[in-house]
């Protein structure tokens, strides 16, 4: 088979993004993060750089063969640096476009550290607490969804349980409920699940991954801030970021957004079997698309380092990254427990994504437009760029690719 791929780089708007972040230092009773620095925004144009790196391009060419992965991107920062990016192989079989860099992929359940961010920073505002309580009298989102009297522990849930999965229930272990009621709105299916889904354990007690739980938060942040949730996050985390080009996808291939990669099912999967209501209300918990290059852009302003000034003030982003007492789920992040790595993967059928930020100082992002569901597979996409950064011969570039 002929792999087809190209080692084209983004290329700098020659502007950038004036931020004027004003702090009011005299009304939070939270620590406060730096004034960002102005940012170059990203672009649809990829940018030829010669330079190839077969430390990174063996391993991602050999593991396309064995896995029949169609295109790839990946992208990885240094010290706050954009040091390499690349696109392998083919956005679209059928008319042979190439992956580049600033193709779109579906990132899936990364969509929830973007969700996360957000949270964070209504919780810096002061306009909510990791405590407050989401259902019932008092309640954030209060006692209009679902039938009254609530069912046992619903009023217990806090908007800390949601972010790390401990909210009694509702999780993808059996029947997720975000995938249920194709018709029902987000609203309508959150009161669908409190009647007809009830909850399991007393919420901070286990860990069941929830993709309901981060709709929840996204609904969160919308009863908060009084914006849509789309605007909240382009405000708050995107333009801090100098990202331009996120948006919300959809579930058809006739609503294929400008320079989106096409999907690929592996084992009868279809990747465009979702129904067009599920897939576009999943939004806070996974349905975004961007670039590789964008996942950094928002992690390299969000990941504690100092080499970037980050977007949340350092002792929120030591909360947003402890792991919880019963497992190693942060805040739409995993922790891993000896080097306390973050990192997070995104499924849904034609899409399997993985971040990481390391302890040492490297961040990377991979979008494949193509899954295949078995346990060796994921170990393989774990495995890939960690023998570049853990190699002293590694040569990364000088300059800052972003």
């Amino acid at each position: 088979m002929r792999w087809y791929y190209s080692n084209r780089y983004i290329k700098l708007c020659p502007y950038g993004l004036m931020l004027a972040m004003l702090l009011l230092a005299a009304c939070s009773k939270k620590d406060l993060p730096p004034t960002l620095p102005d940012v170059k925004a990203d672009t649809n144009d990829p940018q030829t750089l010669v330079t190839d790196m077969p430390v990174i391009d063996t391993q991602i060419t050999n593991f396309m063969a064995q896995y029949n992965v169609p295109g790839a991107s990946i992208a990885v920062t240094k010290d706050g640096k954009l040091v390499y990016a690349k696109g392998y192989g083919l956005a679209d079989q059928e008319t042979l476009e190439a992956v580049d860099t600033a193709s779109l992929f579906r990132i899936a359940s990364l969509s929830k550290f973007i969700t996360a961010i957000g949270i964070m920073k209504l919780v810096e505002d002061d306009e909510l607490e990791l405590t407050d309580k989401v259902f019932g009298t008092g309640g954030l989102l209060g006692d209009t969804l679902g039938s009254l009297p609530y069912p046992a522990y619903v009023e217990d849930i806090t908007v800390e349980h949601l972010l790390r999965h401990e909210g009694g229930g509702w999780g993808n272990s059996s029947n997720d409920p975000a995938f249920a009621q194709s018709t029902l709105n987000i609203d309508q299916l959150i009161g669908w699940a409190i009647d007809n889904r009830p909850l399991a354990t007393l919420p901070g007690a286990n860990l069941d991954y929830s993709n309901l739980g981060f709709m929840i938060l996204g609904r969160i942040i919308e009863k908060v801030s009084g914006q849509a949730y789309v605007d909240f996050i382009q405000q708050n985390v995107l333009t801090p970021a100098g990202v331009t080009n996120m948006q919300i996808g959809v579930a058809t291939l006739a609503g294929r957004k400008p320079h989106e990669v096409k999907y690929y099912g592996q084992s009868g999967q279809n990747p465009y079997g979702y129904a067009t209501n599920t897939f576009s209300r999943l939004r806070a918990a996974g349905s975004w698309i961007a670039s590789a290059i964008d996942l950094l852009r928002i992690m390299v302003h969000a990941d504690g380092f100092t080499t970037v000034p980050d977007m949340l003030a350092p002792a929120t982003i030591t909360t947003m990254s402890t792991p919880s007492t019963i497992s190693n789920y942060a805040f739409g992040i995993r922790i891993s427990t000896i080097s306390h790595n973050w990192y997070h993967g995104g499924s849904l059928s034609g899409t399997r994504t993985w971040l990481v930020r390391t302890y040492h100082g490297y961040c990377w992002s991979i979008l494949l437009n193509t899954r295949n569901t078995t346990a060796a597979f994921s170990t393989a996409l774990d495995r890939l760029i960690w023998p570049a950064v853990n190699s002293s011969s590694t040569v990364w570039p000088d300059q800052d690719l972003f």
